[in-house]
């Protein structure tokens, strides 16, 4: 689309059909034969929507724990006429629901969750025996001081009031441990 009839969407939504899906193996067949997919974190629903209009067979449930944005989601999906194959619950990445997805999608959000450890543990589980998990999280430097320019300073304030409240640790997340580094040579 163009001009006055285009969506702005997330700039990872954006590339999320044209070259992240091809890029994950088997998982571009799938959707296009009909898979299930949860969408953990999905916020106001436009991964969801998107995957929804791209391949038609296959069913997507949204999933955030904020009712206002699930809210909207659904309006957004009404709108785009994708609503019987999206749907959208209010749970946090421990408790949303399903088992046997062929795909679950995180995009950047893993790092707002006070327990990402049991955030992993629950899509382990709610994924089928050979499904795929595709993260997607902000890229950042090893060193904080190589993140210091405008636009990591905006990301480190943005987090600051943002997502360090999310991210409080919860009773169940102690032992508390740090995030491992990501490895130099991988490419996001």
């Amino acid at each position: 689309m163009s001009g006055a009839g285009r969506r702005r969407r997330p700039g990872y939504v954006a590339a999320l059909v044209p070259s992240w899906i091809p890029a994950l193996d088997g998982v571009e067949e799938r959707l296009t034969a009909g898979a299930r997919v949860a969408d953990v974190g999905c916020g106001l629903g436009s991964s969801s929507v998107l995957l929804a209009e791209a391949y038609l067979r296959t069913a997507v449930t949204g999933s955030d724990y904020h009712a206002e944005s699930i809210e909207l989601a659904r309006k957004k999906a009404a709108d785009a006429g994708v609503s019987d194959r999206v749907g959208f619950e209010v749970a946090t990445a421990q408790t949303f629901t399903g088992t046997g997805y062929d795909l679950v999608t995180m995009f950047d959000c893993l790092h707002d969750m006070g327990d990402p450890l049991a955030a992993a543990r629950r899509v382990r589980d709610a994924l089928s025996p050979d499904g795929t998990w595709l993260l997607v999280e902000p890229y950042a430097a090893d060193k904080v001081e190589d993140n210091l320019n405008p636009v990591g300073r905006l990301h480190y304030s943005g987090s600051t009031f943002l997502c360090v409240p999310t991210a409080s640790p919860s009773p169940a997340a102690t032992p508390w441990a740090p995030r491992p580094a990501r490895p130099r040579s991988a490419t996001w």
